[in-house]
């Protein structure tokens, strides 16, 4: 076993392993935590009783989140020219269409969000293979997939992310920084936590959220009290 740092040791003494905290009380604490030189992420894992290989019970939504993630997130619009100008003046980062099909074929996937239009899905399909294990693969779902592509790269921009629950049953998400004030972490907690409430699926059995964990990048977890959600 690795040895303990101090660092980890000091957060250690601070978290009640006994005690499950409010969401305004974990996020306090997760900031008072964080103790890296850089801006460490904000992250909720939140366990689910489903089982995702059914299909009825497969979780995946989007959420904006109202405080923003915190992360300058790297947008590319696949579009045609006539929607070029449109991706612009949202906020695209890279705009364009068969120069950047090429350059992802050879290898380039430098950017964190794929905003496409629905024509433009058939060129994407081959590419699968380079995008699908990355989660860049545009998703109507998500609305990634669209021709109000001015809207989707403003709400990408703006905080909206999308989540799926992982094989065994978890959704892990990022939710902000720890540069943040308490108010804004929880704030942000709270919206994406109520979002899996209402997506919770009519076969789901049981207590549905059964665990709720929040950590920044380099802390231990906080347990939260999920009891005061309203399911």
């Amino acid at each position: 076993m690795g040895k303990i740092t101090k660092k980890r040791k000091e957060a250690l003494s601070k978290i009640d392993r006994t005690k499950l905290y409010s969401v305004q009380d974990a996020s306090a604490l997760v900031k008072e935590i964080a103790s890296s030189k850089f801006d460490e992420s904000i992250d909720l894992a939140v366990r689910l009783s489903v089982d995702p290989r059914k299909a009825d019970q497969m979780v995946r939504g989007v959420v904006t989140l109202p405080h923003g993630t915190g992360k300058d997130v790297r947008v590319l619009a696949l579009v045609t020219p006539d929607k070029e100008a449109e991706a612009q003046e949202a906020g695209a980062d890279f705009v364009g269409l068969d120069e950047y099909l090429q350059k992802i074929k050879d290898g380039w996937t430098d950017v964190d969000v794929i905003i496409t239009m629905p024509s433009v899905m058939g060129k994407l399909g081959p590419l699968g293979r380079v995008l699908g294990p990355r989660g860049l693969m545009p998703n109507p779902k998500t609305g990634t997939v669209t021709m109000d592509v001015a809207k989707a790269v403003r709400e990408v921009k703006a905080g909206k992310i999308d989540f799926k629950v992982d094989k065994t049953g978890i959704v892990h998400a990022s939710i902000g920084k720890a540069s943040f004030d308490a108010d804004k972490i929880s704030g942000n907690a709270n919206e994406l936590l109520q979002t899996l409430v209402k997506l919770k699926p009519s076969s789901a059995k049981g207590v549905y959220i059964k665990s709720i964990a929040m950590s920044s990048t380099m802390s231990p977890s906080i347990l939260i009290d999920g009891k005061a959600l309203a399911e």
